[in-house]
């Protein structure tokens, strides 16, 4: 049986300069994560997790679960203001998250705009023709997609299951199919509705 084409997943970022990512750079922060950030620096995904909570670790959980990874690359990447994309488990400092804190994602920044499409370039020739990118990210404003659309084209796909949902619905949702090990389906973001009613609330597992 040939090998399937590779499928990477891009996670929206945390708020780098939001409040729990505060308590991280907190001197007097009393746990683990604080410290290893401020002393040596802690991998992007766990520093997004925390700041995120469930909504990021869903993210995070599913793509790793689910990911098909290129060839010489890896298999989930966040975005970093920037920075552009990176592996999830990239390390960074706290000299960097703030550096990040000071770029708004806002496509007319070229600070923002610029990194992400340099590695958005990098990734499409890597995954080829038939691979995919799923973006697990808000698709109802262009700040991600219409940054990534004109360089995948239908190779960027969205989960159509997130349309109308909030963030810890999408991150519970997430966290349902890894726990089960059922994917979700995926659409061509390129001439999809992103605007939808709000689905039934999910029910207990």
């Amino acid at each position: 049986m040939p090998a399937r084409p590779p499928r990477v997943f891009l996670l929206s970022p945390a708020k780098a300069g939001g409040e729990r990512m505060s308590l991280l750079l907190n001197p007097r922060a009393g746990f683990a994560l604080a410290w290893q950030f401020q002393e040596r620096g802690a991998p992007l995904g766990d520093l997004f997790q925390f700041a995120s909570g469930l909504y990021f670790r869903g993210k995070l959980a599913y793509a790793r679960a689910f990911c098909r990874v290129p060839e010489g690359g890896c298999g989930a990447l966040a975005i970093l203001p920037g920075r552009g994309l990176l592996d999830v488990d990239t390390v960074i400092t706290a000299d960097e998250l703030r550096a990040a804190a000071e770029v708004p994602v806002d496509l007319r920044d070229p600070r923002y705009r610029e990194p992400l499409e340099r590695d958005a370039r990098q990734l499409a020739a890597r995954i080829g023709a038939d691979g995919e990118v799923v973006l697990l990210g808000s698709i109802a404003t262009g700040k991600y997609a219409d940054a990534l659309l004109h360089i995948f084209g239908d190779r960027l796909l969205f989960p159509p299951d997130f349309v109308g949902r909030g963030d810890m619905s999408r991150g519970g949702l997430l966290l349902r199919c890894v726990k089960s090990g059922t994917e979700l389906s995926y659409a061509p973001l390129q001439g999809a509705v992103r605007h939808g009613p709000r689905p039934p609330k999910l029910g207990k597992p």
